[in-house]
């Protein structure tokens, strides 16, 4: 046998050991057998350099340390579930349903719908290249997402080449996850070096595979589950499945990991029954679930009931009723957010719920604690949302002490002591001091987030390391952070025993993040507008602006009815940004941040062409269902572009509705009123006339 008929062979052989192991969970050799041939491997390999290729196992871990991660386009939107909390909700879902397809001439008395585990992972969406992987993203805002291809390559149960080599590009979509047993050991082993340990499985695993060194990320025993088929250009299936049911069979036979306990139900009987039975068992399994996903099988269905603009209509997920534990309600303190909102929550006695510990609870606001009548003090009833967010569901009164009083709202800030304030028609109270350190902290880690200024290493405790430091005292202070400066910053924790632990920053991490700060200096000035952080003002909100009034100068010069005449933009946008624009030490900030050298304008270029009159102006197009060749945040820049405007709701003025696949509402809208529609080829035709 030759060198490359033996290399060969242990690809084979290792593949399908990995798969009986970390897949099917039942291996056939011991660990010591598969590490030598691993290693038999590794020599040939080697000897035979020529002969290596990137599909092969040894290549799962290259030794490569990023320096950050790209954001790449999904070949469709990854659209997020509703959400069934009860029976009886999931009966209205499954009514809808029926009355859904009823509606399209398809009535159907039962439906056969799919039931599976929902994983509480990371969602992530994989793109094989003739059955060979060569992409992996994160869901992100379900637009566009991280690449993280290195770190997901060292996940074992992820086979870097399906068993069956399909012909074009495919995109499989599933869940990565912690195994119970690898996240009790790895917060076993941040304790024993006085780590701060890791809340529940989903954080672990979002921030494992957000770390830069994919040889640590094999370390941690990430796994994953997959459930969806995307085809992509040029894939040949041969016969594409007709129903879900039909793809995880498909996914499972190309070697890839699906969660064996899913079944079809017909009707909603059985799918009531499917979901007692595992809110029973579930703890028994090897992984954390919260809830069952429930999809209807037959995909032509699929098609016809279509999605929303946030939740396709032939899924949802049912939520398996919150775990609720009794314990002591110690003390109701309150947090102040980046915007000063003021928000109470209750310090709690320890209690251990849905499988974690839990010694916080949320309590909305001051309304909420009155009318619930939660005192400190009392022994309260407590569950966590949804399996997620802990919440005081109320006081338990045989248990109240006599002395215990209701809870009133502090009247000062206890971050600076600055009055509080209700405005009128809110809930929330608020501290309008702009120099508060509360404000500080949260307003920093909005200004340097992915979403805003993308300041990648700037988080949360280096942050509050900046504050203690007096490093930093507004967000302008970044630009005149230095290598130096930040490597000199340590942190301390402390271990269980007490003992405190200090550790440096370092000169590599410092070097990182002033690369990243320097980086951010260029950035588009919609951005800058986002970080600001000014109330109401989300992205699209400052997208629309930048593009609007081309400079920070001529915004800030806008009056409240230049702002508000702007498309997209209403009267509480305008007031809003108005007001924050008329604080002195606000306009300084916006100085200060332009004297650092950030960008404060649209480049020339993009301002001359955006002032040019478009071929398509003064015309309105309406963006529905899924584009294949492009996500409808393109579709929608490259109609911008052209002089249209994009709105999100049909009307009789709409010029056209683009409908894509699964198309909602909106299709049905403008078939009522007589609205054109164009399908995605047409759409193309018109962005590129010339083609």
């Amino acid at each position: 046998m030759t060198a490359a008929e033996r290399i060969e062979e242990l690809r084979r052989q290792i593949r399908y050991h990995e798969e009986r192991y970390y897949v099917l969970s039942d291996p056939e050799i011991a660990d010591a057998e598969f590490d030598a041939l691993m290693k038999e491997l590794e020599r040939l390999e080697s000897e035979n350099p020529d002969l290596v290729t990137d599909d092969s196992p040894t290549r799962r871990v290259g030794g490569r340390v990023a320096a950050g991660f790209d954001t790449v386009e999904h070949a469709q939107p990854m659209l997020s579930l509703d959400n069934a909390y009860s029976d009886d909700e999931l009966r209205a879902f499954d009514e809808r349903v029926r009355k859904g397809l009823s509606a399209e001439g398809q009535p159907v008395e039962t439906v056969a719908y799919v039931a599976e585990l929902k994983i509480d992972g990371v969602s992530m969406a994989l793109t094989y290249d003739h059955g060979a992987l060569v992409r992996a993203a994160t869901r992100g805002d379900g637009v566009r997402g991280e690449d993280v291809t290195f770190n997901v390559r060292t996940i074992r149960a992820v086979p870097l080449r399906l068993k069956e080599s399909v012909p074009g590009r495919l995109e499989v979509r599933g869940e990565v996850y912690f195994p119970r047993k690898a996240f009790e050991r790895i917060n076993k082993e941040r304790e024993e070096t006085g780590e701060p340990l890791f809340a529940n499985p989903r954080n672990a695993a979002a921030g494992t595979l957000r770390n830069l060194d994919p040889a640590l990320v094999a370390k941690r025993g990430l796994s994953a589950f997959f459930y969806q088929l995307l085809p992509g250009v040029g894939a040949d299936l041969q016969v594409g499945p007709a129903a879900h049911g039909e793809t995880l069979e498909r996914l499972r036979a190309w070697g890839l990991p699906v969660e064996r306990h899913w079944r079809r139900c017909v009707g909603i009987e059985e799918l009531l029954a499917f979901c007692g039975e595992w809110d029973q068992k579930r703890r028994s399994l090897e992984f954390d679930t919260d809830g069952v996903v429930v999809k209807v099988d037959d995909l032509r269905q699929r098609a016809l009931l279509g999605t929303t603009s946030k939740f396709p209509r032939w899924a949802t997920a049912f939520k398996f009723p919150a775990e609720q534990k009794t314990t002591l309600l110690k003390r109701i303190a309150v947090n102040v957010g980046r915007t000063g909102a003021v928000t109470p929550f209750a310090e709690l006695e320890p209690v251990t719920l849905a499988g974690t510990t839990v010694s916080m609870a949320t309590l909305h606001n001051a309304d909420d604690i009155a009318r619930k009548d939660v005192r400190e003090g009392d022994w309260v009833l407590v569950e966590k949302a949804g399996d997620v967010i802990p919440r005081v569901i109320g006081p338990v009164l045989s248990r109240r002490s006599p002395d215990a009083v209701p809870w009133q709202m502090p009247a000062t800030c206890p971050q600076c002591g600055s009055a509080l304030h209700r405005p009128e028609g809110e809930v929330v109270w608020r501290c309008e001091n702009t120099s508060c350190p509360a404000k500080l902290q949260r307003g920093l880690e909005h200004f340097a987030s992915r979403s805003a200024m993308n300041i990648e290493g700037l988080g949360e405790s280096l942050i509050a390391q900046l504050l203690d430091a007096g490093l930093v005292k507004d967000y302008a202070d970044v630009y005149g952070l230095t290598t130096e400066k930040l490597a000199g910053l340590t942190s301390t924790s402390v271990r269980t025993d007490g003992r405190e632990i200090q550790r440096r920053f370092g000169d590599k991490n410092a070097a990182k993040v002033v690369a990243e700060i320097e980086r951010s200096r260029s950035n588009e000035l919609w951005r800058v507008i986002f970080g600001l952080g000014i109330r109401h003002i989300g992205e699209r909100a400052a997208q629309v602006l930048a593009r609007a009034f081309g400079s920070m100068d001529v915004l800030m010069a806008a009056t409240v009815e230049q702002l508000q005449s702007t498309h997209e933009i209403g009267p509480v946008l305008a007031e809003s940004l108005r007001s924050w624009l008329d604080e002195p030490r606000n306009r300084a900030l916006v100085e200060r941040l332009r004297a650092a050298g950030v960008r404060m304008e649209v480049p020339e270029a993009e301002r001359a062409a955006a002032a040019l009159p478009g071929p398509l102006a003064g015309k309105t197009y309406v963006l529905t269902g899924t584009l294949t060749s492009m996500s409808r945040e393109q579709a929608t820049a490259a109609l911008e572009r052209l002089g249209a405007k994009v709105s999100g709701s049909v009307s009789k003025k709409t010029t056209a509705v683009v409908v894509g696949a699964e198309a909602g509402s909106k299709a049905e809208k403008a078939r009522e009123l007589g609205v054109p529609t164009l399908d995605e080829t047409a759409l193309l035709a018109l962005l590129n006339p010339e083609s």
